[in-house]
């Protein structure tokens, strides 16, 4: 596999500096993860349900499927806890053509990490400020946690992640 240089990414914190969330978001998640640590940790009766595609690659269907999701929320709330699936980090494919958004939002266009993490990173915030649902990502890649912490609810290590 060859590579070749784009431009240097930034610090996850200088990402996170420049592209912040603001304190509406942050209390969201912190209600919400609070929430899913109750579930998990038995101390509520609720039961979770991690829900969604395996791979996510555009924001407006993944938005639809957000609001869509939020409305079943709300007639559940009670006894389920729903935690969308968000999975950004993945290809659709073997390994030829599109990669995922992680490495090219734009699927047309030329890969760019950069670009892929800041739309993954603005497509979780909004699902966060739109829907107030904290999601699950997949970290196929897990150095891209760090580009992603303050924004998640719930993360799961990729299969092919978990090979090498």
């Amino acid at each position: 596999m060859s590579m070749n240089f784009i431009r240097k990414l930034p610090l996850p914190m200088d990402m996170k500096e420049k592209y912040p969330i603001s304190m509406k978001v942050a209390e969201t998640i912190q209600k919400r993860n609070d929430a899913i640590k109750d579930v998990f940790a038995g101390r509520s009766d609720k039961f979770a349900l991690i829900i969604g595609p395996c791979s996510a690659d555009r924001e407006d269907a993944v938005m639809d499927y957000m609001y869509k999701l939020k409305d079943l929320q709300d007639k559940v709330e009670d006894k389920i806890l729903i935690i969308p699936r968000i999975y950004t980090n993945k290809p659709r494919t073997t390994g030829e053509g599109y990669k995922g958004m992680a490495s090219q939002p734009d699927p047309t266009k030329k890969p760019d990490l950069y670009e892929g993490l800041l739309s993954i990173r603005r497509l979780h915030t909004r699902a966060i400020e739109e829907t107030g649902f904290t999601c699950a990502d997949e970290m196929l890649y897990p150095e891209n946690y760090r580009y992603l912490s303050d924004v998640l609810g719930y993360v799961a290590i990729g299969a092919r992640s978990v090979e090498n």
